[in-house]
């Protein structure tokens, strides 16, 4: 059984590709209003039809109707990030206001609204949206959500559809394979045709983790309570300290105690074989920030011995916002459309110690043992150096960045570098498209789709009564 997507404002393809992950779909149209970012889609799916328009002017029965549609309006202007405030004056002074009201991301946020039209039309059985966690606050200051609430709504009326909301870091997406090697925190509106069989949200959105008291387990994830959160009315980011929601063991003898879901480093997507200058080689020497950033992850990830240190590899994050360094056993931080603005400090490698680069997404001394996720066995050396100076320092490419995205490593990007980052830094991920249509297409169909240990290929189990 053949499952058909629609997939707008599809970028450089990452949704699809992760949709053309699960057996039997096909995406059979994708629309963007970027010419580069179109030619990028066209080239590496070239079964899909293509409209390169700006989607607010196309009239929906231009596309055809499928199973699936997946939406990702723009995510720019709902994101903190901007360094706005969420309140809106599109609700103040209207959309052609004259007292700096910012048109253009007034209109960038009403791509959201281009949803409803294509689902008034077509009817699709199911629908995913995808954006930024702030989309959710979309509104005036005097009512934060009130627009999305509405939005919302507007979208559910025309199935009639049910809906969930679901709060997913790409590092987490691992049901029917790995999780990304960055962190991608987003939010993503699950529109289902009522009266049919609901999604298996419990099945496809627990990352595996390592309960010291149970060993692994599938994590479930836990909302705290704060002033714009509560598992009654989930929203938010990861994170113990910070984050909005935590996961914890699904089992009650260790008090569902709180576990890290275990995660990818972003060091299987960096070539370390790459030439690079040391730090004491640089004809010009690094701004002082980006000096700070090195030498704290340098105090923090070396090793000292009498005479030098072995270093681990590890990330500097350029982009603010109070982040500094990570190693890089961790997932690399977001990547945005504004640039590469991720650094990697290793030193010349010492042939008598190995760093695996997977594990847990603690930070652990380069002598503990790490969880062994992937079928990829990868390991990095360690790095000598006796000072600083003497360790390599450059920034990531954007082949490394799309890798740490999940694209294949075959995949083609058409356009300049600028171009290129930018298609990256705005593209869904493609292993959270796979495990989001895979649960879609599950509840459409009726056919399970089995989830195979990391590596594996997804399965397809025909409902009870049905002939392979």
């Amino acid at each position: 059984m053949f499952v058909t997507m629609t997939d707008l404002f599809c970028g450089a393809g990452g949704s699809t590709c992760g949709a053309l992950q699960v057996p039997g779909v096909r995406v059979v149209m994708a629309a963007n209003h970027s010419r580069h970012a179109i030619d990028t889609h066209q080239y590496n799916h070239q079964d899909t039809d293509h409209d390169c328009a700006d989607i607010s002017q196309v009239v929906p029965a231009k596309y055809p109707r499928t199973d699936i549609l997946w939406g990702s309006p723009e995510c720019t202007h709902h994101t903190r990030a901007q360094g706005k405030k969420r309140g809106h004056g599109e609700f103040t002074n209207g959309l052609f206001a004259s007292d700096g009201t910012d048109e253009a991301a007034i209109r960038s946020r009403a791509t959201m609204h281009d949803i409803a039209r294509f689902a008034e039309h077509h009817r699709y059985r199911a629908i995913i949206v995808e954006n930024v966690p702030d989309a959710r606050w979309w509104g005036p200051e005097e009512a934060p959500g009130f627009a999305f609430d509405n939005w919302v709504r507007s979208v559910a009326l025309w199935g009639p559809y049910h809906y969930r909301i679901v709060y997913l870091d790409s590092a987490h997406a691992q049901a029917a394979g790995p999780g990304s090697r960055s962190r991608r925190p987003r939010m993503y509106v699950i529109f289902w045709r009522k009266g049919v069989r609901a999604p298996d949200f419990d099945k496809w959105l627990r990352p595996n983790g390592a309960c010291p008291q149970h060993g692994r387990v599938r994590l479930m994830q836990s909302f705290k309570r704060t002033k714009t959160c509560s598992p009654e009315r989930p929203w938010g980011v990861y994170g113990i300290k910070t984050g909005q929601y935590v996961y914890r063991c699904p089992l009650v003898e260790c008090r569902n105690q709180i576990v890290k879901p275990q995660v990818r480093g972003a060091a299987e997507a960096i070539d370390f074989t790459r030439p690079a200058r040391t730090i004491g080689e640089r004809s010009r020497p690094l701004v002082d920030n980006t000096m700070r950033k090195i030498r704290a992850g340098w105090l923090k990830y070396r090793r000292v011995h009498a005479d030098g240190a072995l270093i681990a590899p590890y990330m500097v994050e350029l982009h603010g916002g109070g982040s500094s360094h990570r190693p890089a056993t961790q997932p690399m931080s977001t990547l945005t459309a504004g640039g590469l603005n991720h650094g990697v400090v290793y030193a010349d490698p010492a042939a008598h110690e190995l760093l695996p680069y997977y594990g847990s997404s603690s930070a652990q001394p380069v002598t503990a043992p790490m969880p062994t996720l992937t079928t990829r066995d990868r390991h990095g050396l360690i790095g000598y150096a006796s000072s600083l100076e003497e360790c390599r320092y450059r920034m990531i490419l954007p082949s490394e960045a799309a890798l740490a995205m999940e694209f294949p490593e075959e995949y083609v990007f058409l356009g300049e570098r600028d171009q290129t980052i930018e298609m990256i830094g705005n593209a869904v991920t493609p292993n959270a498209g796979r495990d989001l249509v895979g649960m879609v297409v599950e509840a459409l169909t009726g056919e399970e789709v089995s989830l195979p240990p990391w590596g594996g290929s997804v399965q397809v189990t025909p409902a009870v009564g049905e002939a392979p």
